[in-house]
């Protein structure tokens, strides 16, 4: 079928001309370069430079340790808990037989330091606003493992503190000289944001909260745990601090659901034996009122299993006998 005819475009052999704006600069024509051929691209590709195969060689590397990391991330993510994960760490934690509190010798010398004949004192500034049960804990606990002087004072900007507050160490009578004492503990009363404690005035900086005291407090028993349940202690000294103290009603359910599963596992929440993470959160669950509700059995029966011993048995009371109206006639 015949088609339609167009006119050339150029004529015959003739070179086709151009016309090129004189703005830009100009270049060959590569189309009409006659001569060697191109140069074999696969015989330029196979020699590469040294230095990038270096860069590539390193990268592998870089690449290789990364999904290393991965992999172990990965695997401590399902044994450490987390602010919207229930914590689970089956078959991670096993002992023999459940235990309330082991003990080893502690250098006391080696932890507050030698002052050379004088009594090491831990000073704690406290607010009678929100007494800080799980210190009051540590202190009865202290007490049957070392030979402790226990004094209470109120900070002179305090008019007054309820009387329970101030007998909160019951009747101290000094039985014996000062300097045989291998501890003091010295709590005062006072007006602060926080709970501070100094065991050296002179050469340290107070440490802050609650849960930090604890921490340093607890470390005087000389308790040995394996990485993990030190990472799982913490992490439960934190979540009753920043979640079940200050969090939200949310925040506070997922609580009680981790609570409610590791203590499904062992009757303390870090395996068979009381530790830190236990006192604080039976104080925090105290002090905030959150085992007044339905709490889940298993949360029952360790605040139960608490309760039972003297330490915890007398901060409850004293929690107990202060009233409403003991916390609104402090004057500061």
């Amino acid at each position: 079928m015949p088609m339609y005819q167009v006119k050339p475009y150029h004529e015959g052999s003739a070179s086709l001309r151009v016309e090129l704006p004189t703005c830009m600069y100009r270049l060959p024509n590569v189309h009409g370069r006659t001569g060697s051929p191109a140069p074999d691209v696969g015989h330029v590709q196979e020699a590469s430079d040294p230095s990038l195969q270096a860069l590539e060689s390193r990268q592998d590397d870089i690449l290789k340790r990364l999904y290393e990391l991965k992999a172990a991330v990965d695997g401590l993510s399902k044994m450490i808990q987390t602010p919207d994960a229930d914590l689970d760490v089956t078959n991670i934690i096993q002992a023999d037989e459940p235990t309330v509190l082991s003990t080893n010798a502690v250098d006391l010398n080696s932890v507050l330091g030698k002052d050379y004949g004088a009594l090491k004192d831990i000073v704690i500034n406290a607010n009678p606003a929100s007494p800080p049960l799980s210190l009051l804990v540590l202190h009865q606990l202290l007490c049957d493992h070392y030979r402790v002087l226990s004094t209470v004072h109120t900070h002179s900007a305090l008019k007054s503190v309820p009387e329970n507050l101030l007998k909160c160490f019951g009747e101290q009578t000094r039985k014996q000289p000062r300097h045989e004492y291998q501890l003091g503990f010295t709590l005062i009363w006072k007006n602060v944001p926080k709970t501070q404690m100094k065991f050296s005035v002179q050469t340290m900086c107070p440490i802050e909260g609650e849960g930090n005291i604890a921490r340093f407090l607890f470390s005087l028993f000389g308790q040995k745990h394996n990485a993990v349940n030190l990472t799982l202690i913490d992490s439960w000294v934190d979540i009753a601090i920043l979640q079940l103290k200050e969090g939200s009603s949310k925040e506070k359910a997922a609580v009680f659901r981790s609570m409610n599963s590791a203590l499904g596992k062992s009757p303390w929440l870090v395996g068979n034996e009381l530790t830190v993470a236990d006192v604080v959160l039976w104080s925090v669950l105290q002090q905030t009122g959150g085992c007044s509700g339905t709490a889940p059995a298993n949360v029952e029966k360790w605040m139960r299993a608490c309760e039972n011993l003297a330490p915890f048995n007398t901060a409850l009371r004293l929690l107990k006998g202060l009233s409403v109206t003991d916390f609104k006639g402090f004057s500061f």
